[in-house]
């Protein structure tokens, strides 16, 4: 019998894998620019909209936890490689987007490359909590 107060399960997993060499600016710009994929496509990962005790309301978040990791470039190559495998739902961010400033020429920049060819900085996913771990074996927390 689930209380009130059980803590929450969740069967899939949200997670984000940074390549290791990025700068700590870099690695919160291609963060928060990822997982905007994952919530845009994904409206099942999003929870309630929050408020607090003076009615103000503000926007909701994921339902649940957004685990980030890193790993070398061949790893995110592999990883990358996994995912699209397994028909895991993800977004890229490549090493091109930090020269561009805007969504039409970032769209663009990532359609010039073949797959396999991809400089790859970051990936998020979505999918079966079994299934994520696979596609991030050997990645570590971020610190």
């Amino acid at each position: 019998m689930e209380t009130e107060n059980a803590p929450v399960r969740f069967d899939t997993k949200i997670a984000v894998l940074l390549r290791d060499d990025l700068h700590m600016w870099q690695r919160l710009n291609v963060t928060a620019f990822l997982v905007s994929g994952i919530g845009t496509a994904l409206p099942e990962v999003i929870g309630e909209p929050y408020g607090d005790a003076d009615g103000t309301e503000y926007l909701p978040m994921f339902r649940q936890p957004v685990l980030v990791f890193e790993g070398s470039k061949e790893l995110l190559t592999t990883a990358h490689g996994r995912a699209l495998g397994r028909g895991i739902p993800l977004s890229v961010f490549t090493s091109d987007l930090f020269t561009t400033n805007n969504d039409r020429d970032n769209r663009a920049a990532v359609r010039a490359v073949g797959k396999d060819q991809l400089d790859l900085v970051g990936i998020a996913l979505h999918g079966p909590r079994n299934g994520v771990d696979k596609v991030l074996k050997g990645a570590t927390m971020h610190p």
